[in-house]
């Protein structure tokens, strides 16, 4: 696990989100920097931005993915 991953992880803990959120986000996360076949660590607003136009117009997700995206990558 990446030391991102990880300090990710423990600052969802922290917030006290179940497991199975915890678990999304990171799945969420991870689909996110596969699309740019980079480190979300050097991905910023406009890649989000960018990313979530490609669900909206491209993908044409839900708007109840779209939210949980959204929220992923805060």
């Amino acid at each position: 696990m990446t030391p991102l991953r990880q300090r990710m992880i423990e600052d969802m803990e922290l917030r006290n989100l179940s497991p199975k959120t915890i678990n999304l986000y990171v799945d969420n996360i991870s689909r996110f920097a596969r699309h740019f076949g980079k480190s979300p660590e050097v991905l910023g607003p406009e890649a989000i931005r960018t990313y979530l136009l490609y669900l909206v117009q491209e993908r044409q997700v839900a708007w109840g993915t779209y939210k949980q995206v959204l929220a992923s990558l805060r």
